[in-house]
């Protein structure tokens, strides 16, 4: 194959426009260690071309290779002090760009972005006191002062252990670089082991500089030893990848049982207000404000966060005060609830009723996952400062208020927050507990927004139109299709299920799968990158996945009364993720097996076997590596092709942001006469890619110069060490690494004895080698060759210009998959219709780029699988 046969021009790797070098060394967390890379991936091709046919090892993996036999041949660990690399400084001014956006605001700043978490994080959280005793003691009927006494205990220990303990002090911290949610959890654990199902990554992956990848101490064998199984079952990524789409699927029904849920139980004070109001009013009411909620979430979190940040500040102010009225006027024995023996109590009276009571429980941690969902949009300490010193004392309060009241009046235990509210300011109470809940219902809400981007970042989504709501955070979005679908479904939820208690078993369903999949990835996140003791490790998953069982059990036994209709709709959205992550999976790899072979290449010559037209042509494929067989259909459709073609992968790797000026990773295809090259424009999870075509051509282009002229003076490096045998053998074991501001020097030897501007052409930069060299004065067959060297550089160049004005066409490939006749029955309905109906109605890849008509060129294919 290709190692038998001599391919002057291989597809050697680059990073064009990162200003990082051979061997670029990717930043750690936590130590100011990093592998040096002795014989990297880029330098597999150096004189040979790959073999892009039969090489599967070419798919490298997002962590490190500690699989490696002898890894001590590969990479050296070297203590180096703090890099700073010219992107720390120059690509902070660039949009799009990875930074922490909280790391130097002033305490103005500070303080205001606490008091916008208000209205976007705790809404869900702040308005649980609604409802949460009704649905309780809906289930578990009041006897006597020691239930309520009970149940108090049971409420304020769950909020304490659930949205405190494990969220606020533990969750918090394992987010992805300000992300949270499930698949942020999910794609922290994909950076430090290879367990995605499409196998696209890449070993210069690791080498963005917000990978931070951590290397596991050589002691922690156990870290190490998961990581392998991980990356060596099938079974094992599958079942993580279910566990993440079934939590992603349940946070989905949290975005539409939350507004039901606070809309209803808020609108529901007015039968206490007003007697002649019935529960079909109550629900026209309910579904008006809904409709106006959902409007409203098109102006985004940073604007509606500012707007309802005082509404929930007066919210949590009037529970508290409540609280403290009740506790003065009516019983303040209820303190006695802080003893957890009374929790014991209470189910000694009421057995199995108290243990349906706990399905109304878990209310009162309902919104625990917004905290985390939602982090996207503030920083870790706000939301801590915001929870810790306001949410939860209020939340408490009131809640003990409550208690107060119906150790009083056990009659009123089915409105108890209305009906504990005194009568003087029942009213304005009313009108802030509505405000409130509409809130509330927008928490789930931003949190489903970021978990779709997320899942559909790393291919588990269908495309859809994403709006980007704020200039400054880039994490505020909206997404049209996604919020009218939630309104209609939440619609249909209200219509359906009248009573809140059965809504509310629904509530707790929802709320309890994402919590017991957020543990699981939690605990791996411990066991993997944390690296903590085993011990804390199994309490934690032992202590709360077991908490978040018993509540579980409490409300799937309870799932027959109406609530089924949220499992049904979580059902449906696990199918629509796993179908298009199986048919996307499908579809790469036969892609990947239909690729061109290199041979054809080079029977095909430098004209392709068809006639070059001038122009620069990009063609859009998903493939990382080899050239896509959609290639060979332009050729055999089209009468003739680009003087210039760059294939172009639109790919996302498992970090939020890619610095812009690390966006694109290039390789030359064939040799230089071909004029073909491969470009992967990389882009996490949470960038938005707001470029339109012309400033995307621009990018490109530019990295695309940049590339070749390194890829010039590495060759003439290569060159003067072949003329002189001494530095020959010292540049095979050295590793050149950019420096600041694109320079270049030499790790391990003094190859170079100075930094090297990538702006100074050959000759400056040998004459420059010269004297530094008193050992190996320049001679005349060297002077020739750079000369030679620096003439082909400028003609290509040249060539790239005069190519870039003629025009740049998109050549875009749009390949379907259908299920071959043999193929069995269910897989032909998966891929032939449902994945195809997804396909067809999702956002194209291209769509951000706002390309003109007169400038897309199409050709469809359809591979069989």
């Amino acid at each position: 194959m290709a190692e038998e046969s001599s391919f002057d021009g291989s597809e050697k790797e680059e990073i064009a426009s990162s200003g990082n070098g051979l061997g670029d060394l990717g930043s750690m967390d936590s130590i100011e260690s990093r592998w040096v890379t002795q014989d990297d991936d880029d330098d597999d091709s150096v004189n040979g071309v790959d073999d892009d046919d039969d090489d599967d090892d070419e798919f490298y993996g997002t962590g490190l290779e500690s699989e490696d036999e002898e890894i001590s041949e590969h990479h050296r660990l070297i203590r180096t002090g703090r890099r700073v690399d010219s992107f720390d400084v120059e690509a902070l001014e660039v949009p799009g760009v990875s930074r922490n956006y909280y790391e130097d605001l002033t305490v103005g700043r500070r303080v205001l972005l606490a008091f916008q978490t208000l209205g976007v994080v705790f809404g869900d959280v702040g308005t649980s006191p609604l409802y949460t005793f009704s649905v309780m003691f809906s289930k578990s009927p009041v006897k006597e002062k020691e239930d309520v006494i009970g149940a108090l205990s049971l409420v304020l220990y769950t909020l304490l252990l659930i949205p405190l303990v494990k969220y606020v002090l533990v969750v918090l911290w394992a987010n992805d670089d300000g992300e949270g949610g499930t698949f942020a959890l999910y794609s922290l654990i994909s950076r430090h082991a290879k367990i995605s199902l499409i196998p696209n990554q890449l070993r210069s992956d690791t080498r963005i500089s917000s990978f931070r990848l951590k290397v596991p101490c050589p002691e922690l064998e156990r870290s190490l030893n998961l990581k392998e199984k991980l990356e060596n079952s099938p079974v094992l990524k599958k079942l993580l990848l279910v566990l993440v789409l079934a939590g992603t699927s349940m946070v989905i029904a949290d975005g539409v049982v939350t507004p039901a849920m606070s809309v209803m139980s808020a609108v529901g004070g007015l039968k206490v207000g007003v007697d002649a109001v019935e529960q079909d009013q109550v629900v026209m009411i309910s579904v008006a404000f809904l409709v106006i909620l959902f409007s409203l979430q098109k102006y985004g979190t940073s604007k509606m966060g500012l707007v309802v940040g005082p509404a929930l500040l007066i919210w949590f102010c009037c529970l508290a005060g409540i609280g403290i009225h009740n506790l003065l006027k009516y019983d303040r024995s209820v303190y006695r609830a802080f003893n957890p023996i009374h929790i014991y109590y209470f189910f000694q009276r009421n057995s199995v009723n108290a243990w349906y009571a706990l399905g109304g429980c878990i209310l009162c941690a309902t919104g625990s996952e917004a905290l985390f969902a939602d982090l996207c949009y503030f920083s870790v300490r706000s939301v801590q400062l915001t929870f810790v010193c306001l949410v939860l004392p209020c939340l408490m309060l009131g809640y003990m208020g409550q208690a107060a009241y119906l150790m009083e009046n056990q009659a009123d235990a089915s409105h108890a927050f209305f009906s504990s509210v005194p009568g003087a300011a029942f009213w304005p109470v009313l009108f802030i507990a509505n405000v409130a809940a509409l809130i509330a219902s927008r928490t789930m809400t931003t949190a489903t927004f970021s978990c779709i981007k997320q899942s559909t970042a790393l291919g588990c989504f269908p495309r859809l139109k994403i709006i980007h709501t704020s200039r400054k955070f880039m994490g505020q979005i909206y997404i049209p299709v996604l919020n009218w679908f939630l309104l209609a479904v939440c619609l249909v939820v209200v219509c359906s299920i009248s009573s809140i208690n059965e809504i509310g078993n629904a509530y707790g369903m929802a709320e309890l799968g994402v919590m017991m999949t957020t543990t699981i990835l939690v605990t791996l996140i411990m066991l993997l990158i944390w690296q903590i003791n085993i011990v804390i490790v199994t309490a934690f998953l032992l202590v709360f996945l077991g908490v978040e069982l018993i509540f579980f059990s409490s409300v799937i036994a309870s799932v027959g009364d109406g609530s089924w209709i949220i499992l049904v709709f979580a059902v449906i959205m696990f199918g629509i993720m796993y179908v298009w992550n199986y048919g996307s999976k499908l579809r790469y790899e036969t892609e990947v097996e239909q690729k061109m072979s290199m041979d054809l290449m080079r029977e095909l010559g430098s004209n392709l076997g068809t006639i070059r037209a001038p122009g620069i042509g990009l063609l859009y494929n998903e493939l990382v590596k080899g050239v896509p067989a959609i290639f060979g259909h332009f050729l055999t459709t089209l009468p003739a092709i680009h003087s210039m073609v760059i294939f172009v992968c639109i790919k996302y790797v498992p970090v939020p942001v890619v610095p812009q000026n690390e966006r694109f990773l290039f390789r030359r295809v064939c040799t230089k006469s071909y004029h073909l090259f491969r470009c992967i424009a990389r882009y996490g999870y949470k960038d938005a890619r707001k470029e339109n075509h012309q400033a995307f051509e621009q990018l490109l282009i530019e990295s695309l110069e940049k590339f070749i002229r390194r890829e010039a003076q590495e060759r003439s490096l290569e060159s003067d060490g072949r003329n002189d045998s001494d530095s020959e053998e010292d540049f095979a074991d050295s590793t050149l690494v950019m420096g600041p501001n694109g320079s270049m020097y030499s790790m391990g030897v003094p190859l170079l004895s100075e930094y090297r501007d990538l702006n100074k052409p050959l000759t400056e930069l040998t004459t420059s080698s010269n004297h530094t060299n008193h050992h190996h004065p320049f001679d005349t067959s060297s002077e020739s060759s750079v000369s030679e060297a620096e003439q082909s550089l400028e003609r290509e160049l040249s060539f790239i210009h005069k190519a870039k004005e003629i025009g740049v066409v998109y050549l875009l490939g749009h390949g379907d998959i259908r299920a071959r006749k043999d193929s069995w029955f269910v897989k032909k309905l998966v891929i032939n219709y449902f994945y195809a109906f997804l396909r067809k109605n999702c956002r194209r890849g291209t769509a951000n780029l706002s390309v003109p008509q007169s400038h897309l060129m199409k050709v469809d294919m359809t591979y069989m699988v």
